[in-house]
């Protein structure tokens, strides 16, 4: 949803530094791949360390810039297939990075107990929840359906995670993140079920309309 609003604001703030990109002959695949490099390397390097201030900062500004390369690419008209395969692809990878640095954090640094249990085990499970969002749109589309739909797309997911691990460093309580992570996998289950209830619509109704 927050992805839907910010997609029009990011558009008017970069669309100029966009055309400065191109000009120096910076493509979007370019973009894309840096992007997903430096969002691995900062989750990495920062979250499984604690250092929970100084990653969603950079996270942030990392997910600011990751908007270049669809206004890029539509600025220069290289918009493509491949490029949006990549642009998903890359995306999974950063998630991934992301949720698993927090589940690595929660495993070394909280003391035994429910807390951690709950953390490591919410980590993982966001994990493969956000990866399944993007999937059932993917899968969606190739059996000839849409599925552009659900209460969280990346943006939110990664905002709500950020907002969490900001809290906790700035002092908050552990069970924030827990629970700003528990938020995100009931988002993205609520937002796969969605979809497939989508596709399962658009698919069975050709079938019940044609019947006599």
């Amino acid at each position: 949803m927050l992805g839907q609003h910010g997609r029009g604001i990011t558009r008017a703030l970069f669309t100029a530094p966009a055309r400065g990109l191109a000009r120096i002959g910076v493509t979007p695949n370019m973009l894309t791949v840096a992007g997903t490099v430096a969002t691995v390397t900062v989750a990495v390097l920062t979250l499984p360390q604690g250092r929970f201030i100084l990653g969603p900062v950079l996270l942030a500004a990392v997910l600011i810039g990751d908007s270049f390369d669809g206004i890029l690419a539509r600025l220069t008209g290289t918009s493509s297939p491949f490029g949006a395969f990549l642009d998903s692809t890359m995306d999974r990878l950063a998630d991934g990075a992301v949720f698993g640095s927090l589940a690595v954090w929660a495993a070394v640094h909280l003391q035994a107990g429910p807390l951690r249990t709950w953390t490591v085990a919410v980590a993982v499970t966001t994990v493969v929840l956000a990866a399944a969002v993007p999937y059932a749109r993917a899968r969606a589309e190739s059996v000839g359906a849409t599925a552009a739909v659900g209460i969280a797309e990346r943006t939110d997911r990664l905002i709500i995670t950020a907002v969490g691990v900001l809290a906790v460093g700035l002092g908050t309580p552990a069970w924030v993140l827990t629970a700003a992570l528990a938020l995100v996998a009931v988002g993205s289950l609520i937002t796969v079920i969605q979809r497939v209830t989508t596709v399962h619509r658009q698919l069975t109704r050709p079938a019940a309309e044609a019947r006599p």
